[in-house]
């Protein structure tokens, strides 16, 4: 009882601090309770502390609107003229501005206090008002006579009513067993001698807390919590007045695309002039600009403006870079949004928020629309598929309405980028949405020699920068597209700037472009000495294979310095830029790749994994030839490629026909494994002569294979090394 009386006592005084003057009056009666009393008188006292509680705090609300309206009505003439003298300095203090709650504060602190309060009355109900053992019980008030009546509650608790003496009228215990009780109970009246009909009345009870009661009103209640307390926010947040930006604002814009508007004077710097490497799809991009900027000179030819474009090719090729150089030359609308940003978790939002994008395209007409990554909602659309995606679907079904719904007239065109224009919806690309297909891919020589032209003109060279060295670099760096060639000249950049030098050299950029292709120089992996001449006859193996063969590609490099994570050694070729592979080209590289293996098989004992990688090329190049390719006498010009579906329940041939698959597989590469290990063999003393040398040195250069094994026996068909790598014509 003491304990439950403490935590009162600490809660009125909380609450007191902040309460007006016309709840004070109320609690000091309040607190003058009989707290000496029983506990029944305690519960009365407690039920009528709370009544006045809620009473007083029913008429502070009553007094506080009061007089808010008071104070409105004597405000009204004077407001212009405190706003005049408060000014800037004036920084309001509380929710309303006034420094004091408002209404909706004193609702939820009454709401508050009033569940504070049950909550404690339903605490020291349970509590006992003077505990006893069931010993003391027993000893002082039962075989004395003293007991009159006894209430059992819950199983567990007695309450037991004493006869009429100074001691409280009530005492109370807790019991473990109710069996046990009422034999101690029986005991003690039989020793007593008392009668059957005169012995203590024992009554049982079951009571339930309040607290019980509000359990199942807890999850409404946080609710309903949670949601005042967003308006409360919202209503600080705006001051009471309009204003948006609160969470409330950001449920209802859920639907609002999310298209950013560039401005073209601040926040584009990208223009054709920095794009290289995609003439042809610059021209296509640039004529979609003369369009918007200059409609009628084709109008009045009859010709309709294009509604859009699909930018689509490998990753790194300037499909990005492209739009934003349409954005900066345009001088037209530009908004960019990416396909993700259409896909949310509520139904609805995508479809929605496409509504708003070309809502807002059209009002701002001639405008141009950059979807990027479309791929996430213009998937192909599966028959039977038993994957489902309804609100992917209803995008996609808005984007298809928009792009065919609007008027030519409008001047909005849509451009969108994709690395896999093959998974786009057949309905999306048709022309009328789509009119055009640009791919951007990758450089060709000259396209690498202008990008590096462009990135090479903020670094600080030791020379201008000239055709020569920018070809130079694109004639190391083939297959590389343009964020490959911008990553490697920033690279060299980070190289010179590590040594300290003064200016960015060619081997800068040759360091880059190593760690670029096979990665980071592992100086700190050594080898034993066993495993050094390994890989350095492994890596002469290669070497010597691709100086014997007609078709491979000529050889820049080779080392023996561990690389990236795998890579304890490599070769460094220059592949040229060939659109069609012959079948002896392809055997060429398969004996090339095997160079490793053969090598190791002819000058030690056992074989090792470092071959891994090239007998997965090997392999890779095998399957093509007969299967993609036809280059299979025996199987004809036939493709067994499975389609690439999403679910593959059979095999387009037979088990016959894939044990000659098979047979014909293995056929390729057991040829390519023979050839090379006769070269190999004929060419014995070589290979020791350059791994002796790579295990002297680590690095060979092309220059010092001449020197050690003389020129190759065949004329260079590459024009790039011919024009910029050869000894005899390369120059700075």
């Amino acid at each position: 009882m003491l304990a439950g009386m403490r935590i009162q006592m600490l809660a009125v005084r909380t609450l007191r601090q902040p309460l007006a003057k016309t709840l004070r009056q109320p609690l000091s009666r309040s607190l003058q309770l009989p707290w000496s009393c029983g506990r029944l008188d305690a519960r009365r006292n407690f039920s009528l502390l709370n009544n006045r509680l809620q009473f007083s705090t029913s008429r502070l609300l009553f007094t506080e609107e009061k007089n808010d309206k008071k104070e409105k009505l004597q405000s009204g003439s004077q407001k212009q003229g405190q706003e005049e003298q408060s000014g800037k300095d004036k920084k309001p203090s509380g929710p309303n501005g006034n420094g004091s709650p408002t209404f909706g504060d004193w609702l939820l602190y009454s709401f508050g206090f009033t569940v504070l309060f049950s909550l404690i009355s339903s605490v020291s109900s349970l509590e006992m008002s003077d505990p006893l053992t069931f010993q003391e019980f027993q000893t002082k008030y039962l075989e004395k006579g003293l007991v009159q009546k006894i209430e059992v509650i819950n199983n567990s608790f007695v309450r037991a009513e004493l006869i009429s003496t100074e001691n409280p009228r009530y005492v109370t215990f807790t019991i473990g067993s109710v069996a046990f009780f009422e034999g101690e109970i029986d005991r003690v009246q039989d020793k007593l001698g008392i009668p059957l009909n005169e012995r203590i009345p024992v009554t049982y009870e079951r009571r339930s807390s309040i607290f019980s009661y509000l359990i199942p009103f807890i999850p409404t209640l946080i609710l309903i919590g949670g949601t005042l307390y967003i308006i409360n926010q919202i209503r600080k947040k705006r001051g009471g007045s309009g204003g948006s930006g609160g969470p409330l604002d950001q449920i209802m814009n859920v639907g609002k695309s999310k298209a950013k508007l560039f401005n073209q004077e601040t926040d584009i710097k990208v223009q054709f002039k920095d794009v290289a490497g995609c003439d042809e799809a610059k021209e296509e991009i640039m004529e979609f600009v003369s369009f918007l900027k200059n409609p009628k000179r084709y109008e009045k030819l009859g010709a309709k403006i294009p509604r859009g474009a699909i930018l689509s090719g490998p990753p790194g090729t300037g499909k990005t870079l492209m739009a934003k150089a349409t954005a900066g030359e345009a001088g037209v609308p530009f908004l960019s949004v990416s396909g993700s940003e259409f896909v949310e978790m509520f139904v609805g939002v995508g479809a929605s928020r496409v509504r708003d994008l070309f809502k807002t395209a059209r009002k701002m007409a001639p405008c141009i629309i950059f979807i990027d990554e479309i791929d996430a909602i213009g998937g192909a659309r599966e028959k039977n598929s038993m994957r489902s995606n309804d609100e992917k679907e209803a995008t996609l079904n808005q984007l298809l309405v928009e792009m065919d719904g609007f008027d030519s007239s409008d001047h909005v065109v849509v451009l969108a980028g994709t690395n896999r224009p093959d998974m786009l919806d057949k309905a999306l690309m048709r022309p009328g949405r789509f009119d055009r297909h640009i791919v951007l891919d990758k450089p060709d020589l000259e396209g690498r020699k202008a990008i590096y032209k462009i990135h090479l003109s903020p670094l600080k060279l030791e020379f201008p920068v000239s055709d020569v060295f920018a070809g130079k670099l694109a004639a190391l760096t083939p297959g590389f597209s343009g964020a490959d060639i911008a990553n490697c000249c920033n690279e060299a950049a980070l190289i010179a700037a590590r040594h300290d030098a003064d200016f960015v050299e060619l081997k800068h950029f040759e360091s880059a472009i190593e760690r670029v292709i096979v990665g980071l120089e592992q100086r700190s992996r050594v080898l034993s000495p066993e495993e050094k001449k390994t890989v350095a006859y492994h890596e002469a193996g290669h070497a010597i294979c691709g100086w014997y063969l007609k078709y491979a590609d000529p050889l820049l490099k080779v080392s023996i310095i561990p690389r990236g994570q795998a890579a304890l050694g490599y070769a460094q070729y220059l592949p040229d830029d060939q659109y069609l592979t012959s079948q002896e080209q392809f055997t060429h590289r398969m004996i090339m790749a095997l160079g490793g293996r053969v090598s190791e098989e002819l000058n030690f004992d056992d074989i090792t994994t470092g071959a891994a990688d090239d007998l997965q090329k090997v392999t890779r190049m095998a399957n093509a030839m007969i299967l993609k390719l036809g280059m299979s006498k025996k199987l004809g010009t036939i493709v067994f490629e499975p389609k690439d579906t999403n679910m593959q329940v059979h095999k387009p041939y037979s088990e016959e026909t894939w044990e000659l698959i098979d047979a014909e597989v293995h056929r390729v590469i057991d040829d390519a494994h023979t050839r090379c290990k006769n070269l190999l063999t004929e060419k014995i003393k070589e290979v020791e002569k350059v791994a002796e040398e790579l295990l002297t040195k680590e690095v060979l250069t092309r220059e010092d294979m001449i020197r050690l094994i003389g020129p190759r026996p065949f004329e260079e068909k590459n024009e790039a090394f011919k024009k910029y790598l050869d000894p005899d014509t390369k120059q700075q």
